[in-house]
């Protein structure tokens, strides 16, 4: 099995109306719940827009903190999702699925491999 995380930036969701974004929740959260019931599910979650974005950096060798994204740009992560399937196949089929459920474009990248010594991973 591979984890895959599928993500969209903010910007790709476009202006809607409120009950447009309430007629999209129930079909996202059934999507999830699919995943669930199907076991590839490992996580997914929206990304609040309002709330100020912080980084972290040692790149000087002193931790500093600051407040505001690393990078100014027009563009930033509104919500992503993780699954852990067979093969990119499944991933597709999956990223599809939140793409019709959500009403905007996803983006799919495999994850690297997480085995010993590899270096990958957290």
């Amino acid at each position: 099995m591979t984890e895959y995380l599928i993500y969209f930036n903010q910007q790709w969701v476009g202006d809607h109306s409120e009950e447009w974004f309430r007629a999209r929740g129930p079909l996202a959260r059934a999507v999830v719940d699919e995943m669930k019931a199907a076991g590839v599910y490992v996580f997914a979650g929206g990304l609040e827009e309002d709330n100020a974005a912080f980084t972290a950096d040692d790149t000087s060798g002193t931790l500093l903190f600051t407040d505001g994204p690393y990078v100014e740009s027009k563009e930033f992560l509104g919500g992503l999702t993780v699954v852990n399937v067979p093969d990119e196949a499944a991933a597709r089929r999956w990223a599809g699925k939140i793409a019709q459920a959500c009403g905007w474009p996803q983006e799919v990248r495999r994850f690297k491999p997480n085995g010993p010594g590899d270096g990958a991973g957290a």
